[in-house]
């Protein structure tokens, strides 16, 4: 049985293409959200990108037939816009009818007291959802872009088995071990194992699983990177693979404190700026995302506007400097290390270099493409993130474009992913992600 499905505002700045998403169904659009998207359109952002496109979406689909009586999609659905002049339903007197939220309530209650479909509202505002509940109306979130229906079921990037001691020393032997000598099941290209003994529990091995070879390489010893010693056998594994030249796209998630950005950062600087450099620039980047109330435009060149979004990673690098500011300076007026804005990567071809993406759970997974495919030859990308720490309005552990990368790629042997678990910054810092 077909659905007519009513479309927020939200699903469109969202998502400009969500009109293909609803297979055969039936799609309304409420004509106050045209007028949302109007108001939208003239930012700067994505949101404001995915106004604009979705309001020259709508404008072609005017080619094929009348809006308001309904087009026929190449999915078999259709799409119209309607008024809400024909809003009759009684609700509650508390209920602000002049909002824009309460009209789109308002004409999803009429169109289900009326139509012998099954209509349901979709929104990306908890609150709407909430309120729909209260009414009774049929609600639900938009969901394209969630990858996995818990944060919990989300790839980590590392296993623990239990195998014979006899395997474990057959890996310190040859320093590998053959796929059939490990029973685990989906094991992913550049998955680690922490391996024990089955019997006793002592002997234990570390291994990455290589795709292309189909073999358990024990992963070798990296005691440092530009200084930096990793502290857990987590920030070991990012290590192993940060200095793999095969892998091209690496994720880092964890909790504040872990060192993903710091073992990010520490590479970078070690393939780019050593006597031995693979790549020629280290390339930074950070999604412009207020944590609290927005401070309003910044003075200055593209440098001096992404400061304080970047200071993050600044605070890292001048840390691996051991605090020599005139250094850090230096590098980054030469271009060796260079600060872009997300905004400005649209268009690009970044080539020998390695990109840092700080902060990658704040963007979509459309930012997050477009980003990802601005990678040129011998390039290395980073993307490195919290996925407990989302600042975005319309994103969530489970639907934010970090996640859904990982889940992506863990596929292919060109990436790799960790989660780190500890964190390493201080005690209190460990205590306070944790407790807070």
């Amino acid at each position: 049985m077909k659905k007519t499905f009513v479309l927020d505002t939200n699903v469109l700045l969202y998502d400009a293409e969500c009109l293909i998403s609803f297979d055969d169904n039936n799609i309304v659009i409420p004509l106050i959200v045209l007028e949302e998207l109007d108001a939208h359109k003239r930012r700067p952002d994505e949101a404001g990108k995915n106004a604009r496109h979705a309001v020259r979406t709508l404008d072609k689909l005017r080619d094929l037939g009348s809006i308001n009586e309904g087009i026929k999609l190449e999915s078999g659905g259709t799409v119209r816009i309607l008024s809400s002049k024909d809003i009759t339903c009684t609700f509650p007197p508390d209920i602000d009818m002049a909002t824009v939220d309460n009209k789109i309530l308002a004409m999803s209650k009429c169109l289900q007291e009326s139509s012998e479909e099954k209509v349901i509202l979709v929104t990306k505002d908890i609150n709407v959802r909430v309120k729909c509940d209260a009414l009774g109306i049929k609600c639900e979130d938009f969901n394209k872009h969630r990858i996995v229906d818990q944060q919990e079921g989300l790839y980590s990037g590392v296993r623990r088995a239990n195998i014979p001691q006899a395997v474990i020393d057959k890996i310190y032997t040859q320093g590998y071990a053959d796929l059939e000598d490990i029973p685990v099941d989906d094991v992913y290209p550049n998955e680690f194992l922490v391996l024990k003994d089955e019997s006793t529990g002592q002997g234990s091995a570390i291994v990455r699983y290589t795709g292309k070879e189909k073999k358990f390489r024990l992963i070798p010893e990296i005691k440092s990177s530009w200084g930096l010693v990793p502290r857990n056998k987590e920030q070991k594994f990012s290590l192993d693979i940060l200095f793999d030249d095969n892998i091209k796209l690496i994720t880092l998630v964890g909790k504040a404190g872990t060192g993903k950005t710091l073992l990010a950062a520490s590479a970078a600087l070690e393939q780019s700026l050593s006597s031995n450099a693979k790549y020629k620039k280290i390339v930074i980047s950070r999604p412009v995302q207020a944590v609290g109330k927005d401070i309003g435009y910044l003075p200055g060149d593209i440098y001096d506007k992404m400061a304080p979004w970047i200071a993050p990673i600044r605070d890292n690098l001048r840390y691996l400097f051991g605090d020599d500011k005139d250094t850090l300076d230096m590098y980054v007026e030469s271009g060796k290390i260079e600060i872009e804005a997300i905004t400005y990567i649209r268009g690009r071809s970044i080539s020998d270099a390695i990109i840092i993406i700080d902060e990658a759970q704040n963007l979509t997974t459309h930012e997050l493409k477009t980003i990802i495919t601005r990678v040129g030859e011998n390039t290395k990308i980073i993307l490195t993130g919290d996925v407990d720490q989302i600042d975005n309005t319309y994103l969530d552990a489970t639907s934010n474009g970090l996640s859904y990368t990982v889940e992506k790629f863990k596929d292919y042997d060109i990436s790799a992913h960790i989660t780190l678990l500890k964190g390493e910054r201080s005690e209190l810092a460990s205590l306070g992600s944790e407790i807070l």
